[in-house]
């Protein structure tokens, strides 16, 4: 993972910030209890940063699909038109 600003700043939005604290406070606690615990909290901060970035394509592919269908019904619109058009033309 390439640490610019950008990517540092964004991983810290994916992750909560309660989340955040409780991994500071577990890294300052004693080594002994750091050790058992810093992987089950590391564990579950990166679990909450895949649910966001799933989170996020979901919410892209839902936006790119109401574009879509929002195409899709003005072609569907233009066609009609168009039936209509060619059907009085045929009917003349």
């Amino acid at each position: 993972m390439n640490n610019t600003p950008d990517s540092i700043a964004t991983t810290q939005d994916q992750i909560p910030a309660d989340l955040l604290r409780l991994s500071e406070a577990i890294h300052s606690l004693p080594a002994p209890y750091a050790a058992q615990l810093a992987p089950l909290v590391d564990a579950v901060m990166e679990s909450t940063k895949r649910r966001r970035r799933i989170l996020t394509l979901v919410q892209d592919a839902l936006s790119q699909l109401r574009l879509d269908m929002k195409y899709l019904m003005f072609d569907l619109e233009a066609t009609r038109r168009e039936r209509d058009e060619y059907r009085l033309k045929l009917e003349e």
